[in-house]
């Protein structure tokens, strides 16, 4: 059983209470044992990669037919109101801002995202809390079942996991009777599955950058390609600033299908009155985030406000609707959208979960934009909670990295935090097993612990390299041309740049960060923790060296993977 759901059953009174909800949970992990069925495998995974995905041009028709055998037309999904959001970084973010504005405006919304972090029932939100056990199960079942029975012939193919979980979103949404949709494109745009969707109300494309270089391609303006492909002829869409080749090609894009463009600036702190605009999730990104949801919003409610009305005249009520951003001011927004702002949350993007004696920054950063925006957060938030604790504190950093992503970008700015120590584990909850929500058949375990290694490694050479850099330039700065000790125990410049692992036990030199890698999740926490959290086993506990012992407090950044953050928040729980 999970960590989440054991914790739950403490708040149940009698033992009726406790068999009814174990057999909830039951059935929901009877579920998402057999969802995970759809995943491919690592073997599959690899050859679709070598393919340069080519066969993904038939993803968008193949999903047509999928929600069809569900019962679902085009014509059913025309129906939905929906506001259609890709991009590399912030595009969850952007969503959740979208998700709250509108339920603050009192809409009933409907919210399809991912990757989830600890369920998989968090995917589907409905009014911003996702769907209950019983209605994930009810759901799964009733659209695996309608697959299984249209199957003409064993051959028949059934949708992969994602695709699976968009037509299943579709269907949720049309049976909870929404107000508005807000899908977030899982993989590119062009031939994700949610671009299914041909009738928008408004589509946004949030922050840019190089991630899925495989899928998608290794250069920006081929990414901006894929991302402008949820673009729909007539359908306004906007966009955060980009680099300009991305804006290039997402302008192009939008003349070709014949859609009008408008770039969004960031939200400035303050509106034209000086009024406060705070949003609920940190970070200076999120000013991009925000200013993007807060121009969805508007056009999606101008849309809203034109079905509903009878050309009537627009009364002074109206009129404080007409709020739009330009490069030097905002005007006044709606109580109702400044609330939004104010009170959205998205766990595992800038988030602080405090406990006795350890803090946890978690971000899930993996590109080497959203690292950096992360270390600036972590940074000036450890700092200023740092200066609140009267004895020692120590940093450590607990990263991984997956997929095709390239770890020596994301980790070498890491290495100049500052660290006391780094550690290192893959995305497994425990060394003996997982939680079905948390299974990951795409990737072999060998796969990933070999990763980690490589990660841990990489850091071990970027963080030597560093600390050679600074003793030489102190050193040249001295009359003093002794050789000292600290000199002689240095690598060649060359051998790092090289990529010479033979020397890496060079980092217990007394200077340098503590390093360790661990098989799982829960030894890492428990291990960087030493002890202190209380819902991991002390059983496989390894001591820890002198200089991290009797600190007053622990402030532990996870990042790297979303994934690492949904593992650490379905361990130690969610404030």
């Amino acid at each position: 059983m999970t960590t989440k759901f054991l914790r739950s059953l403490s708040s149940v009174a009698s033992s009726a209470e406790i068999n009814k909800k174990y057999e909830v949970w039951r059935r929901t992990q009877e579920a998402v044992t057999k969802l995970n069925t759809l995943q491919s495998n690592a073997q599959t995974l690899e050859k679709i990669r070598k393919q340069g995905g080519k066969r993904s041009e038939q993803n968008v028709p193949n999903m047509i037919k999928f929600a069809e055998r569900v019962g679902i037309s085009l014509d059913d999904v025309d129906k939905l109101s929906i506001i259609h959001v890709s991009g590399t970084k912030g595009k969850g973010s952007t969503c959740a801002f979208c998700e709250s504005i509108l339920r603050h405006q009192g809409y009933k919304t409907g919210f399809f995202s991912s990757p989830h972090l600890v369920e998989v029932r968090e995917r589907f939100r409905i009014d911003g809390i996702p769907i209950s056990r019983e209605k994930f199960t009810n759901y799964f079942w009733d659209v695996l079942g309608k697959l299984e029975k249209t199957k003409k012939s064993a051959e028949d193919p059934m949708p992969a996991y994602f695709a699976f979980l968009t037509v299943m979103s579709l269907h949720v949404f049309l049976k909870e009777k929404v107000d508005v949709a807000i899908m977030e494109v899982g993989i590119g745009g062009q031939y994700d599955s949610t671009n299914l969707v041909r009738k928008p109300v408004v589509c946004g494309v949030s922050s840019l950058g190089l991630d899925h270089t495989s899928i998608l391609g290794e250069t920006i303006d081929k990414i901006a390609w894929h991302k402008a492909g949820i673009f729909k002829p007539g359908v306004p869409a906007f966009t955060s600033l980009q680099q300009e080749a991305a804006l290039n090609v997402l302008q192009n894009r939008a003349k070709e299908i014949g859609c009008p463009l408008t770039i969004v600036p960031s939200l400035p702190m303050l509106d034209s009155n000086g009024d406060d605009i705070t949003l609920g999730i940190s970070g200076t990104m999120q000013r991009h985030n925000a200013a993007l949801a807060v121009q969805l919003c508007k056009v999606w409610t101008d849309s809203r406000q034109k079905d509903q009305s009878q050309q009537e005249a627009p009364s002074e009520d109206d009129n404080n609707h007409q709020f739009i951003l330009n490069h030097t001011e905002v005007k006044t927004l709606p109580t109702a959208v400044t609330e939004g702002l104010r009170q959205c949350r998205w766990d595992g993007r800038d988030q602080r979960i405090h406990k006795t004696g350890v803090s946890y920054y978690l971000d899930g950063a993996h590109t080497l934009e959203s690292v950096q925006q992360c270390i600036e957060w972590f940074k000036t938030s450890s700092a200023e909670e740092s200066k609140q604790i009267s004895g020692r504190v120590i940093r450590i950093l607990l990263f991984n990295s997956t997929g095709d992503r390239e770890a020596n970008v994301l980790i070498e700015p890491l290495v100049d935090c500052g660290f006391d120590a780094a550690v290192f584990c893959p995305n497994i909850l425990f060394s003996t097993s997982n939680t079905v929500d948390a299974t990951n058949l795409t990737v072999t375990k060998e796969s990933q612990l070999n990763r980690v290694l490589a990660n841990m490694l990489l850091f071990e050479r970027l963080a030597v390299k560093k600390l050679q850099q600074q003793k030489h330039e102190k050193e040249s700065t001295q009359t003093d041309t002794s050789c000292s000790a600290a000199k002689k125990s240095k690598l060649d410049n060359d051998s790092l740049e090289n990529g010479d692992n033979s020397q890496h036990t060079v980092c217990m030199i007394e200077d340098s960060v503590i390093t360790k890698d661990f098989p799982c999740i829960s030894s890492a926490l428990t291990w960087a923790t030493q002890g202190r959290e209380p819902n991991t086993s002390l059983q496989s506990f390894t001591e820890v060296p002198s200089k991290l012992r009797n600190a007053e407090h622990i402030q532990i950044l996870v990042t790297g993977s979303i994934h690492l953050v949904g593992g650490v928040i379905g361990l130690i729980g969610s404030e």
